[in-house]
């Protein structure tokens, strides 16, 4: 029987560590990822992982080709791909830079045989790495790519071929040198005379070791603490920022220090010095948080910037914002409802390219309308938005006197004190700015101005979904004022209203339709229905149904619903449809109708009395050819009024369908001496008022007038 431990890691990976640990010696990165691809498949699998615990690289077990990650590009188009900074990072892979706000370096390979991909390596240097890669390093990452490539080709000749498993091989920690009895108690005493006290992690965090003066500090017996994590086990430790910080010992190898209250008044200084094997962790007393010599956990509360957990967590929730945002207008106001409070930005606009030229998008704020003497300039202008979008490199002006500098001609006098100039890319391509305006000085570090870069990259892809959007939403109202009566025909004896509302979610573009035909000089029909479905398809069969009743019109309406009903049937399009449709006879004063699984509709009294009709049910279009619709036939008294209406206007969660029609009849009664136009509107603002806006809303609203009228 296979081992289970071995069947999660894959099988042969093993082979794989002498080949990963030369490579990290040769290169001097700190942490390997080695993905493979298997054999028709598209996603990576990390196989082995060195340098980091295996929940540091949870997120990116599996990389599908098509992802806008690093190792994904790598394979995909053949070639390295350096990062040599986290601010680079963010902007050009956002995704991976919001989930690792930390200062490294980067560099990604593929794996490959020939034209044939076996898959990508990543590998993470020290945030102290140069930001380029020295022509030493890039060589030896691919003469280690090649030894891979090898071993792969050798265990599949020999029949055992190396495959990845449901879980990453992580790599051990390389060995300490271990020494004699007379130097480790010699260590031991140098570290006990240590002022304050020490601990020491392994990379997973667990502590392993520790003084008893840190034990004294802590308040806890050192049995209790070790083989433990520190923020488990020391409640006063769980703040999201001393996780944080531990894995930014982690993946930066750099020092991390940090400031934190030990109840009920003790201010703690923790300074951490990462390798290869763990972390050693100096504690200190102190009197008050964040002395010069301290980082504190947060960013100085002066800078505005919000620690790197909270500007985490804003990110995420602003990555879940954007997702429900359908415009480009919704994105401008969802993101500077996140972000300028949490930044504590005073002004943000959206500029994107059109034609050669800027274009102001949108703008919110202290002064939306900051950029817009710039609004139609022209790419090549020396404006900051146009520089940035033309380099797709960010600018950072910290004061107005180095934006001025940079930019003499950029109009901004007495309107901003510091300002950022954020490329938004999309697909590597850069297609507009992001700006952002402060009322006072700001200073950006490196970390805010990463995080800012990802916050661009955010928005770039948002609002590039929310152009398709756009588009498709203009479309969807060309289609649809095409397919619904542009006018409606003028009948003597008849006032007439028609409104139309999109939903609100969506494409903007449904099945829902009314139509008025005048037949003689004494009758007329009106027709109101339902397709299924908020899509071009709906709105395409809704303009077939149009058609078919047209056709049929001036026949009973038991015969139009039932020819328009074998049309729908023979066309077999999917999508059912509901209809109600009316003969008006003007002259006998009578409303004969059939419904095929629509509302009936209500009625209203010359006195104001408003009833909802009771019609025999009829089953809806497209699904027996053979079903009749039997009809009913009404008085339509001189002063009398018919509200035809889909679903939309009444439907509400929660809201029982009669109490629903209830009220629309309410509504309906009391505008008995408005005309149709005006009791169309009264009706809509209920409809607004009272339903979620998530359907189509068709009204046709028809008043046989009194002779006097």
């Amino acid at each position: 029987m296979q081992d289970r431990s071995a069947a999660a890691t894959g099988s042969g990976t093993e082979l794989l560590d002498s080949a990963v640990s030369h490579i990290l010696r040769e290169t001097g990165a700190s942490v390997a990822m080695l993905y493979l691809l298997p054999k028709n498949e598209t996603t990576l699998h990390l196989t082995v992982l060195a340098g980091v615990p295996g929940q540091l690289a949870f997120p990116w077990t599996r990389v599908p080709l098509s992802a806008p990650m690093p190792v994904a590009d790598a394979v995909r188009l053949g070639c390295l791909i350096w990062l040599g900074s986290q601010e680079e990072l963010a902007r050009r892979y956002p995704r991976p830079a919001l989930v690792l706000p930390y200062q490294f370096a980067l560099a990604a390979a593929p794996l490959r045989t020939g034209a044939s991909e076996r898959g990508g390596l990543v590998l993470l240097w020290p945030g102290s790495h140069s930001p380029q890669l020295a022509p030493e390093e890039r060589e030896a990452v691919l003469r280690g790519c090649r030894a891979i490539d090898t071993l792969l080709r050798q265990a599949e000749s020999s029949g055992y071929p190396v495959l990845p498993g449901s879980q990453p091989r992580v790599m051990p920690t390389p060995e300490p040198a271990v020494p004699d009895p007379a130097e480790a108690a010699a260590a031991t005493e140098f570290i006990q005379r240590l002022p304050g006290g020490s601990c020491a992690l392994d990379l997973d965090g667990t502590v392993t070791y520790m003084t008893s003066g840190a034990a004294a500090l802590l308040g806890a017996a050192a049995d209790d603490v070790c083989g433990t994590l520190p923020w488990v086990s020391l409640p006063w430790l769980r703040d999201p920022a001393v996780e944080d910080h531990y894995r930014a010992a982690v993946i930066s190898r750099q020092k991390t220090s940090f400031t934190v209250l030990r109840p009920p008044d003790q201010w703690l200084s923790f300074h951490l010095f990462p390798n290869a094997t763990g972390i050693s962790v100096r504690i200190l007393p102190t009197t008050a948080p964040g002395p010069a010599d301290v980082q504190t956990p947060a960013l100085p509360p002066t800078s505005g910037v919000p620690s790197r957990a909270t500007a985490l967590y804003h990110l995420m929730h602003l990555a879940a914002t954007l997702t429900e945002a359908v415009g480009t207008q919704d994105v401008i106001e969802l993101a500077g409802d996140q972000l300028m409070p949490a930044f504590h930005i005073q002004t943000l606009v959206v500029m994107a390219s059109a034609e050669g030229r800027l274009r102001v998008e949108g703008g919110r704020g202290s002064r939306p309308g900051l950029m817009d003497r710039f609004d139609g300039a022209p790419l090549t202008s020396a404006t900051p938005a146009a520089h940035v979008l033309m380099t797709g490199i960010p600018d950072f002006f910290p004061t107005f006197a180095e934006l001025e500098r940079a930019h003499p001609s950029a109009g901004l006098r007495n309107a901003v004190a510091a300002c950022a100039f954020l490329p938004l890319i999309v697909s590597g391509n850069p297609v507009g700015s992001l700006v952002l305006a402060y009322d006072r000085p700001h200073a950006f570090d490196p970390e805010e101005r990463a995080l800012l870069t990802s916050i661009a990259g955010l928005l770039a892809q948002a609002l590039d979904r929310a152009r398709l959007y756009d588009t498709k939403d203009r479309l969807a109202h060309s289609l649809q004022a095409h397919l619904l009566p542009q006018t409606l025909p003028r009948i003597p004896g008849l006032d007439v209203a028609a409104r139309y509302l999109p939903s609100t979610r969506g494409m903007g573009i449904g099945g829902d339709f009314y139509d008025l035909i005048r037949l003689d000089e004494t009758t007329a029909a009106a027709a109101i229905g339902d397709v299924q479905g908020h899509n071009v398809n709906a709105a395409a069969l809704m303009g077939q149904v149009r058609t078919a009743v047209h056709a049929s019109a001036g026949a009973s309406p038991a015969e139009v619903l039932a020819r328009t009903n074998r049309l729908l049937t023979d066309l077999d399009p999917g999508l059912f449809t509901s209809c109600l449709y009316v003969h008006l006879d003007l002259a006998g004063n009578t409303a004969c109708m059939a419904t095929a699984g629509h509302p009936a509709p209500l009625l209203r009294q010359p006195d104001g009395q408003t009833e909802f009709l009771d019609l025999p049910p009829g089953v809806l279009l497209g699904i027996d050819p053979e079903a009749g619709y039997p009809t009913a036939e009404f008085p339509l008294p001189p002063g009398g009024a018919l509200a035809l209406y889909t679903d939309g206007l009444v439907e509400a969660p929660g809201v029982d369908f009669e109490d629903a029609i209830a009220d629309l009849a309410e509504h309906f009664a009391i505008a008995l001496d408005q005309d149709m136009d005006s009791v169309a509107d009264t009706l809509v603002r209920y409809a607004r008022q009272y339903t979620p806006g998530n359907d189509d809303i068709a009204l046709l609203l028809i008043n046989a007038l009194r002779p006097d009228s």
